[in-house]
């Protein structure tokens, strides 16, 4: 079997949510635990962080692998969706899952398929924990797919739980309220188990911390416990420092994520990272303010405020998975900080979002290049192109992702902006990312 037949055997044969959908969603952990078992419960002998969120998690996860490979640790990561190549979704000390592992897994669960019939993220997940136990890694950074209580990762028993940011995503599985959601990502929180909550909503915060007291579990609220402001808005790394409100400590830092959205994570980061040294792990301000910077290089991470190289003039070009409303406001005020004569904004999304919140907070101003990624579960950008117009957004529609992006560098000057967002599928099919 090559690595091409493994890869599509992954993606064809096993219903996969970033894909298809709702078809793909389990709504219970019977699978995962059956798989595990069948690979002698590796996720029982590892040490673990879990991130849950509806924005915020692959940023804070990825983050804390990063500061942890750079204090010393063998340091695994788990983060989904992939955006060029399923290895980097499992990632040791920044550096993927070879071909070869992923096509030994995929010859090895053949069987187990057939028996089980589980989703491409039941299967993925489960690899994962089998190979970082096998890795023998120090600790792994674990992200929740979706939600968190029915979410394939919650079988671990993790030394510190963190949830990021709440937002209205994927409410056909998770409720139709913020109220509805935040209890679902509350379910990670374990027993005895501390759990560091970056959610800035009053009432949010007092549901999970409602549950953390359930549990017996020692509830952080990092927006009370650090602040992290800006000091340079400089390119690529942002300068910005950390102030321990309780010590009044400051770690001056840069950031190799530079977006106003990662304020809010890295408080998280920094309560996490506490928790961690008063477990015993050893990390200094020299190992954490390298993990900060060199967050991209250690973890693979891509698409968060990334400004893209351009090979054929001097446009800025920069892209953004974020793809829902707390995520649209985010990126819509940062767009706004930018200098540029004329936006041209390439836009794509799935069939199965609630589009007018986003719709209604998009530039009117701006030059729209609807378009589809190449998923079954894209929107038409013919379809697109019509919701759009109805809230001011006007623009061609482009039937790929790559045709799309060259006419808005075919238009833009040298003194424009390509926006490239809507879909971190859309997102992936970029050159350069």
């Amino acid at each position: 079997m090559t690595y091409q037949e493994a890869e599509a055997f992954l993606f064809e044969q096993l219903p996969m949510f970033q894909r298809v959908g709702g078809s793909a969603y389990k709504k219970d952990l019977h699978n995962t635990v059956a798989l595990l078992e069948v690979l002698g419960n590796p996720h029982q002998k590892g040490k673990y962080i879990h991130v849950a969120g509806t924005n915020g998690k692959g940023s804070t996860a990825s983050f804390l692998a990063s500061v942890l490979k750079e204090s010393g640790y063998k340091t695994g990561l788990y983060t989904s969706p992939h955006l060029k190549s399923f290895t980097e979704r499992m990632r040791i000390n920044g550096i993927p899952i070879s071909k070869e592992e992923v096509i030994g897994y995929v010859e090895k669960f053949k069987p187990i398929i057939e028996e089980l019939s589980p989703s491409f993220f039941e299967l993925t997940t489960a690899m994962a924990f089998d190979y970082f136990a096998k890795q023998e890694v120090d600790i792994a950074v674990i992200e929740v797919g979706m939600g968190g209580r029915l979410d394939c990762t919650n079988v671990i028993q993790p030394e510190v739980s963190i949830i990021t940011q709440i937002g209205l995503d994927h409410q056909q599985f998770l409720g139709n309220t913020l109220e509805e959601i935040t209890k679902e990502k509350a379910g990670i929180i374990k027993d005895k188990t501390s759990i560091v909550c970056s959610v800035i909503e009053n009432e949010l915060k007092l549901s999970i911390k409602d549950t953390a007291k359930a549990k017996n579990a020692p509830f952080i609220d990092s927006n009370l416990l650090y602040r992290v402001s800006i000091r340079e808005e400089s390119i690529p790394n942002w300068k910005l420092a950390a102030e321990n409100l309780n010590t009044s400590d400051v770690v001056e830092f840069e950031s190799g994520l530079s977006a106003s959205y990662q304020l809010q994570n890295l408080r998280g980061v920094f309560a996490a990272l506490d928790i961690l040294k008063d477990k015993g792990y050893s990390m200094t301000n020299e190992n954490i303010k390298n993990g900060l910077k060199n967050v991209i290089e250690n973890s693979g991470i891509k698409g968060r405020w990334q400004r893209i190289l351009n090979e054929k003039s001097k446009t800025k070009i920069i892209a953004d998975t974020g793809h829902n409303i707390p995520a649209f406001e985010h990126i819509v005020k940062m767009l706004g900080n930018e200098a540029f004569d004329q936006l041209h904004f390439v836009f794509a999304t799935v069939n199965d979002k609630k589009l007018d919140g986003v719709l209604d907070l998009l530039p009117k101003n701006a030059v729209y290049y609807f378009t589809q990624a190449n998923i079954p579960r894209a929107l038409d950008a013919n379809e697109l192109k019509k919701t759009a117009s109805e809230f001011g957004l006007i623009g061609n529609s482009y039937p790929t992702v790559a045709e799309a992006f060259e006419n808005a560098q075919k238009n833009a000057t040298d003194k424009d902006l390509i926006f490239i967002g809507g879909s971190t599928f859309a997102v992936a099919e970029i050159p350069n990312l």
